[in-house]
C-alpha cells in the first residue's frame, strides 16, 4: 500500500507539469542561442511567405513534435491506468492475511460482518439483568414431540455362523484418525467393511493425531471385551494376526502393504478392487481409514455400523465410572431445575479461533496472536500465494465460532433464566477469563469437567484429549438440552445418539447467519432481540424431528446423525451401550 500511495502522489505531478506545458496561453520560452540557425527559419525571417515546400517542412516540424508527445503521454496514462487498476486490485486480493487492515475504498460493512456483540452486550445487560419474566421450564422446552416407532426385531442380525456363511477369508487392518467421534466413526466403519468382504477385524490402531496429540490406545478409549463379544456372530474381532502372519511382517503390522482407499467408496469398490486382494494375501491394510466408505450401503451391512455405534462401543471402565459421577454431581448441582441441566458444546478454543479466520474484538495483539497459531499450527497454509481469506464472509455465512457471551446472550433470549445450570463441554477456552466472563454473569451456575471433578480425578486424563472428550460426551448425552455451536463430529454423533434414546434430537442449532445480524445491530431492543431467539428455538425444535426422507436427502444423511430407521430395531433390545442416571451399564 505504501507503494501505491508513493506512486499515485508523484504521477499526477508528473501528468500536470506536463499538461501546463503543452495548453499554457503563454509563448514558450526563447530557445537557446544557436551559431546556426536551421534553414527553415532562415527563410521565414527573410520571406514573408511560405512556399509549398515551406508548408510541408512546417507541418513534418509541428508533427513530429506532436508524434513525440503522444509517445511521452501513452505510457504515462498507461502507467496511471494500471497503478489505478492494481490498487482496485489490491483491495480485493488482499485478504490473504486473516485480519485485512480496514481500507477506504472498502464499502461499509454488511450487517453481521463485524463482530460487534461485547457492545450490544452492554447496551442490553441492564435490560437482561432486570428482565423477571418467569424462565423457561426445561422440561417444557421442546413444543414438538416425536415418539419412537414400535421397535421390530432386526431382520439383518441373524449371526453368521446360523447363517450358513463362508468362513473369513482373511484378516481387515484400519487406522482410525482423526479425534474421538471421527475415530468412533472409522471403527463403525471397519465393522460394516469386515462384515462386507467376510473378514477378521483386528482390533483398529488409534492414529496419533498432530492436532489431537493423544497417544491412547483403543483400550484406553473403549472396553475392548466388550467390543468382541457384542459383536460376537457378526464380525470376528482379534488383538493381533496370527503368529504365521505377525512373523512374516516381523511382527509389525505396519509392515503390511497399505491399501490406499478413496473417500466414500461404494460397497462395488471393496467388493471389486479390495476383496480380491484380501482373498490373494490373506490381510490387508487400510490407512487412514476415517470416511472410506459410503453412508449409503445395504441394508445388512449398515445394520453393522448401528451395531457398532450403539451397542459394540462403550467407554472403558475408567472414563465410565468418571462420567457417571460428573453426570450424577452435574444432577445434584440442578437442583432448581428439578435435576434437569443444559449442555454446551463450545467451540472457542485458540487453535479454533485462528483455524476459522474471524476476528473477534482483541485488536492487534489477537491478529499478532492468531497469525503466530496459524503459522505454528499450519505452517504456510494460510500466507500461500492466491489464497483468500475473508472473516467478514466467513461470519456472515455462520462459519464463525460463537464465543461465550454470544451463546449466553442466545438462551438468555431463548428464555433460560440466571437459575439454569449449564454444562460446558469445551477444551481451553481462548483468553478464557476475559471471554468467559460476560456468560458467568448470565449464568452463575455454570459448571465443566474441571469445576465437577477434583484434580486429582482429572490427573489421569490431563494430556488425552480423546478421554476428555469422552466425559464431555457422556455428560452432554444425558442433558435435557444440548447446544451446538459450531458443527464437527461431536454435535454431529451426539445429536445422533439423543435422537437414538430419545426419539428427538433435543438439540439447540441456532441460526448463525441470523444470530450475527442480529448481533450487529447496536441499537436492537432486548424485547426485539428476545422475540428473534423464541423464533430460532422453535425452528430448532421442529428441526429437531426431521428425519431426511427423499433419496438425495438420505444420500447426504449420515445414520451417526439419523440412526431411524436403520438402526431402530436396536433401540428395543438390552443395549448395554447406555445408561442412565441411576443405574449402570452405559458408554
Amino acid at each position: 500500500m505504501t507503494t501505491k500511495v508513493h506512486l499515485q502522489s508523484l504521477l499526477p505531478n508528473t501528468y500536470n507539469g506536463y499538461s501546463s506545458e503543452s495548453s499554457s496561453d503563454s509563448p514558450p520560452s526563447s530557445p537557446r542561442p544557436l551559431s546556426k540557425v536551421p534553414h527553415y527559419r532562415r527563410r521565414l525571417r527573410s520571406k514573408g511567405h511560405l512556399g509549398a515546400a515551406g508548408h510541408g517542412t512546417f507541418f513534418a516540424c509541428v508533427l513530429s513534435q506532436r508524434n513525440f508527445r503522444i509517445f511521452i503521454l501513452v505510457p504515462v496514462f498507461y502507467i496511471s491506468g494500471m497503478i489505478i487498476f492494481l490498487g482496485t486490485f489490491s483491495v480485493v486480493m488482499r485478504p490473504r492475511s486473516c485480519s485485512p487492515s480496514p481500507s477506504p475504498l472498502l464499502p461499509p460493512p454488511q450487517p453481521g460482518s463485524v463482530y460487534r456483540s461485547h457492545e450490544i452486550f452492554q447496551n442490553l445487560w441492564p435490560d437482561i439483568q432486570s428482565d423477571n419474566a418467569s424462565g423457561i421450564e426445561l422440561s417444557s422446552v421442546w413444543r414438538y414431540s416425536k415418539k419412537l416407532k414400535e421397535q421390530k426385531p432386526c431382520t439383518n442380525a441373524t449371526p453368521r455362523q446360523h447363517s450358513g456363511s463362508p468362513a473369513p477369508i482373511g484378516y481387515l487392518i484400519v487406522e482410525a484418525n482423526g479425534g474421538l467421534n471421527q475415530q468412533r466413526t472409522s471403527i463403525c466403519n471397519a465393522v460394516a467393511v469386515a462384515g462386507l468382504l467376510n473378514a477378521i477385524l483386528v482390533i483398529p490402531q488409534l492414529n496419533f493425531h498432530s492436532v489431537w496429540k493423544d497417544p491412547s490406545d483403543f483400550s484406553d478409549i473403549y472396553d475392548e471385551y466388550h467390543f468382541v463379544t457384542a459383536l460376537k456372530g457378526h464380525v470376528k474381532v482379534v488383538q493381533q494376526l496370527p503368529e504365521v502372519l505377525m512373523e512374516r511382517y516381523d511382527y509389525n503390522i505396519s509392515n503390511v502393504p497399505n491399501f490406499k482407499v478413496k473417500a466414500w467408496s461404494e460397497t462395488s469398490y471393496y467388493m471389486g478392487q479390495v476383496y480380491p486382494i484380501l482373498q490373494k494375501k490373506g490381510v490387508i491394510r487400510i490407512a487412514p481409514f476415517a470416511n472410506r466408505l459410503a453412508m449409503e450401503v445395504p441394508h445388512n451391512i449398515q445394520f453393522l455400523r448401528c451395531l457398532a455405534n450403539y451397542k459394540a462401543l462403550r467407554f472403558s471402565v475408567h472414563i465410565a465410572t468418571l462420567a457417571k459421577k460428573l453426570v450424577n454431581r452435574m444432577i445434584k448441582k440442578s437442583s432448581r431445575t428439578g435435576g434437569k441441566y443444559v449442555s454446551v458444546h463450545l467451540r472457542f478454543e485458540e487453535d479454533m479461533v485462528a483455524f476459522s479466520c474471524c476476528v473477534y474484538d482483541g485488536g492487534e495483539s489477537e491478529k499478532l496472536k492468531m497469525d503466530f497459531i496459524r503459522q505454528q499450527g499450519w505452517r504456510g497454509k494460510f500466507t500461500r500465494e492466491g489464497r483468500i481469506d475473508r472473516p467478514d464472509h466467513n461470519r456472515i455465512n455462520g462459519k464463525c465460532p460463537l464465543t461465550p457471551l454470544e451463546v449466553g446472550m442466545m438462551l438468555r433470549g431463548m428464555g433460560f433464566d440466571n437459575n439454569t445450570s449449564i454444562y460446558l463441554a469445551s477444551g481451553k477456552i481462548y483468553d478464557g477469563e476475559r471471554n468467559l466472563a460476560p456468560l458467568l454473569k448470565m449464568f452463575p451456575l455454570l459448571q465443566s469437567k474441571e469445576s465437577l471433578a477434583t484434580p486429582e480425578e482429572l490427573a489421569s486424563f490431563q494430556g488425552f484429549s480423546s478421554r476428555m472428550a469422552a466425559l464431555d460426551y457422556t455428560v452432554c448425552l444425558f442433558s435435557e438440552v444440548f447446544v451446538t455451536t459450531q458443527g464437527g463430529n461431536f454435535p454431529h454423533h451426539l445429536m445422533g445418539h439423543r435422537r437414538f434414546l430419545y426419539g428427538h434430537a433435543k438439540t439447540i442449532r441456532p441460526d448463525k447467519h441470523k444470530l450475527v445480524v442480529l448481533l450487529h445491530n447496536t441499537s436492537i431492543s432486548w424485547k426485539d432481540f428476545k422475540e428473534h431467539m423464541d423464533e430460532m428455538l422453535v425452528d430448532s425444535d421442529h428441526k429437531g424431528i426431521t428425519v431426511p426422507t427423499t433419496e438425495k436427502e438420505r444420500k447426504r444423511s449420515s445414520i451417526y446423525a439419523y440412526p431411524f430407521p436403520e438402526c431402530r430395531c436396536l433401540h428395543g433390545q438390552q443395549n448395554s451401550s447406555v445408561w442412565s442416571a441411576k443405574s449402570i451399564p452405559f458408554s
